[in-house]
């Protein structure tokens, strides 16, 4: 018996080392060669969960759904070791940096590699699927010494939008003429999530659940490397780091030095094949919601790789030089770099952990010590919820006295603080992270950046702060007041609730789609002992008969919203306007109308989209520009343009006539050129002003034109506007607003309208870069401003207040835009 056991055992563990040996490869398991198609997502995961079950190396977890309810998934691997010792090595891991208490015992590297983010840059996928089986199958030795996780897919359901596309429509065999269908994707193409988003620059706001799922997991592990698997133009070599300038000046010597020793292995093996690349050009590291610098503010060394390609390269793709680029060359190539950032990094994990560890020490180093937010209650619970994603700590402040910078103000002086104001220190294990993301004004030295320049969290979200020095904080945890759920008063004559953010506007679009009369209040009141601003809504018992359940159902909707109800039993009021005046209006219930398609920006189509589905959680109706002639637009009173809708003559003249018989059309950014300088419209665009001498002509030597160009550019800077706040558009605002400034484009004040906000005399970025030449046409600009014409009016919205769902405090002028005008 002993025997047989013996014999069976020995029977058991050669049929495990024999299935470890024998896993099928990416091609064997799917039935084709890997490169001869485009791999559906639910292939990928097909092929990630046989490897897993396969495997004692190997550990596959779901941490996520997309929208489209799509997995989201991250395999580790490892050793079996260290598969088994996993929760030990994670835990140890962030030991290192002071989240959790104690002392390490283990020192195994992490290493993240992430496919995918852009749904149409394609390779990366099928790549993901080739590195995992090279490092089960030959590259078992790297696995005693780190901790490998793959994700597999970051965007699948803009995966699936493309690879669909892509095999429906395809040439049988694939066609490399680059003029082919095939490699020109339709609107609005693969390359964003469900809501049209782009997931690598929602690292740091999370807007999207991909992100905000996969923050959950990054945050647990806090790997020492990350790196982000791309594409870009079919004509480009490959591109790995060292990154381009600028650097943010928080990255330290080392992730620096160590992206070159990264940079320089991969280019051995490039070397070896013939490979074109290059390095420390075009893709720089400072914007911190990207894939590669969101992981470097968090300690890692954290890169971005990009293949040739993109959506436009298909299967296979001719180039210029007379070769054919093909998916099997893309995912090869990223195959390649995958590794070779495996191999150097094992051979430095002594001197790679040493440092990360230094990484999280350097706070002390920093002028700033604490900013410090004025408890205004406005916006604070959403930036309160954005810390405790990214498990950054915030405390009570003291009752006392600091010195800081006023970024309000701007300038240096003392300030009074409560202990109802918040206090973020910087000396906390992501104190580094604050500081990017906090910090007022970045260090620039080279304004020729990939994305903006300016994201102060104080200023995206409305709330003054004060960059301080010291840290006056009590240690004592901050709690925001718990919300007390409203009672119905039946002797109420009316409700009324407040107006100064997002969640206001939520609370008011829930009541229309219940069919409740809301009115708001256009002056300032008193009634009952309370004091209301302008825009607070007043629903009347009155005007809501028809409601058979009204006190309940308006206490329900308000308990849900957790939206503080008071009742006045009067309509007569201490001062300002009688609930019967006119400055009383009534604010119905409003159909609107988005354009998308061909034509749009998918991006800016997108933030609006999921404005209306995730935060006012309010109906809209697409409106595709391919019929839009077809459409009669009198069903609907509110018409939105995304940024770069351009109007036909005939659809131009519907939406004038739109306009003229009483509709509503709120325009975001250039698609304000649709009623700019022509007859009829009082918008005009801002331009220099024509000088008599002639023109001199372009001197400038060849090397110097970029730096030159940019000169002519805003790229993303926060400027200080002046508002009217009598103005409905402006309720829930004050007398100023940040505003984040994307482009050039400018235009003049209107002569026949109402400028709400615009850029006085003199004004200057206050954070971010922008060229002289580009200033010269920013002061007393229009930033948000509405024509009448006819019985309709055009809302004129020139900087985006949606900009990626991070930019908060302009979200509140889109409502009002939609609901009180």
């Amino acid at each position: 018996m002993k025997k047989f056991i013996i014999l069976t055992f020995a029977i058991l563990c050669t049929t495990l080392t024999l299935k470890s040996q024998t896993i099928k490869s990416p091609s064997e398991f799917l039935g084709y060669e890997l490169g001869t198609r485009f791999t559906r997502h639910h292939q990928v995961v097909n092929y990630f969960n046989y490897v897993s079950d396969s495997s004692k190396s190997v550990d596959l977890k779901k941490y996520g759904e997309t929208n489209e309810n799509r997995p989201l998934l991250l395999s580790y691997i490892s050793s079996e070791e260290n598969i088994k010792n996993l929760e030990a090595i994670r835990l140890d891991n962030l030991k290192r940096t002071g989240i959790v208490e104690g002392t390490p015992s283990t020192s195994v590297p992490i290493i993240w590699l992430s496919y995918n983010v852009h749904g149409n840059e394609a390779s990366s996928s099928e790549a993901a699927m080739l590195t995992l089986y090279k490092l089960i199958t030959k590259k078992q030795e790297w696995l005693k010494t780190a901790v490998i996780i793959i994700d597999p897919c970051l965007n699948p359901d803009g995966r699936d939008r493309y690879v669909n596309w892509y095999n429906q429509y395809q040439n049988t065999p694939y066609n490399p003429n680059p003029v082919a269908y095939e490699h020109h994707e339709p609107w609005p193409g693969g390359r964003p999530n469900h809501y049209l988003f782009d997931l690598n620059r929602d690292w740091a706001w999370i807007s999207q659940v991909e992100s905000a799922q996969r923050l959950a997991q990054y945050n647990k592990w806090m790997p020492q490397i990350h790196v982000d698997f791309h594409e870009q133009g079919y004509e480009s070599p490959y591109y790995f780091a060292p990154a381009a300038e600028p650097f943010h000046e928080v990255i330290t010597d080392w992730q620096r030095d160590f992206q070159t020793e990264i940079g320089k292995n991969h280019a051995k093996y490039f070397d070896k094949e013939g490979w074109r690349y290059f390095s420390k050009e075009r893709f720089d590291l400072l914007y911190p919601s990207y894939g590669d610098t969101y992981p470097t503010y968090m300690g890692a060394i954290g890169m971005t790789y990009e293949q040739a390609g993109h959506g436009m390269a298909g299967l296979g793709i001719s180039l210029e030089n007379g070769q054919e680029l093909t998916l099997l060359d893309r995912l090869t190539h990223h195959t390649v770099t995958g590794l070779s950032t495996i191999e150097i990094t094992i051979k430095n994990a002594d001197k790679l952990i040493d440092e990360y560890e230094k990484f999280f020490k350097v706070q002390d180093t920093y002028k700033t010590k604490s900013y410090i937010l004025k408890n205004n209650s406005k916006n604070i619970k959403s930036l309160l919820a954005l810390l405790d994603a990214h498990e950054i700590n915030y405390y009570a402040a003291n009752n006392t006295t600091v010195k800081g910078f006023d970024y309000n103000s701007m300038e240096s002086k003392s300030v009074k603080i409560t202990e109802d104001d918040i206090v973020i220190p910087v000396n906390q294990p992501k104190g580094t992270m604050v500081k990017v993301l906090f910090e007022q004004n970045a260090a620039l030295e080279n304004p020729l950046t990939y994305d903006i320049t300016a994201w102060s969290l104080p200023y995206a979200y409305g709330i003054n702060c004060i960059a301080s020095t010291t840290n006056p904080s009590s240690n004592t945890a901050y709690k925001l007041e718990d919300f007390t759920a409203n009672t119905s008063d039946i002797n109420a004559y009316a409700y009324i609730t407040k107006w100064n953010e997002v969640a206001d506007a939520t609370f008011l679009a829930e009541l229309l789609k219940n069919k409740f009369n809301v009115r708001f209040s256009e002056v300032d009141f008193e009634v009952a002992g309370n004091k209301y601003s302008k825009g607070s809504l007043i629903v009347m018992r009155g005007e809501n008969t028809h409601l058979t359940d009204f006190d309940t159902t308006i206490v329900e909707i308000a308990n849900k919203n957790n939206q503080l109800l008071n009742s006045a039993s009067t309509g007569f009021v201490n001062s300002g306007s009688d609930f019967g005046s006119s400055n009383v209006a009534l604010i119905k219930a409003k159909k609107v109308a988005l354009i998308g398609g061909e034509g749009t920006s998918s991006l800016n189509f997108g933030e609006i989209w999921h404005f209306f589905e995730t935060q006012l959680k309010y109906p809209v109706n697409v409106l595709n520009t391919a019929g839009l002639n077809r459409i009669n637009l009198s069903d609907f009173d509110v018409l939105i343009l995304p940024i770069d809708y351009r109007a036909s003559k005939g659809q131009l003249a519907k939406i004038t006539e739109y306009v003229t018989k009483g509709g509503t059309v709120i325009s975001l950014g250039n698609a304000a050129n649709n009623f700019a300088d022509k007859e009829g419209f009082s918008l005009t665009s801002k331009s220099k002003e024509d000088k008599e001498e002639e023109k001199s002509p372009n001197l400038t030597p060849y090397n110097k034109r970029e730096a030159e160009y940019i000169k002519e550019a805003i790229t993303g800077s926060i400027f200080k506007s002046n508002v009217d706040e009598s103005h409905p558009l402006a309720f829930g605002y004050t007398d100023t607003y940040f505003s984040l400034k994307l482009g050039a484009k400018n235009y003049n004040l209107l002569e026949n309208g109402a400028n709400i906000a615009y850029l006085p005399e003199n004004t200057k970025p206050i954070s971010g870069y922008a060229g002289e030449y580009a200033l010269e046409n920013v002061p007393n600009s229009l930033l948000f401003g509405i024509e009448r014409k006819g019985r309709g009016k055009i809302v004129y919205m020139v900087d985006n207040p949606l900009f990626r769902s991070f930019w908060q405090n302009g979200k509140l002028f889109f409502a009002n835009a939609v609901f009180l005008n």
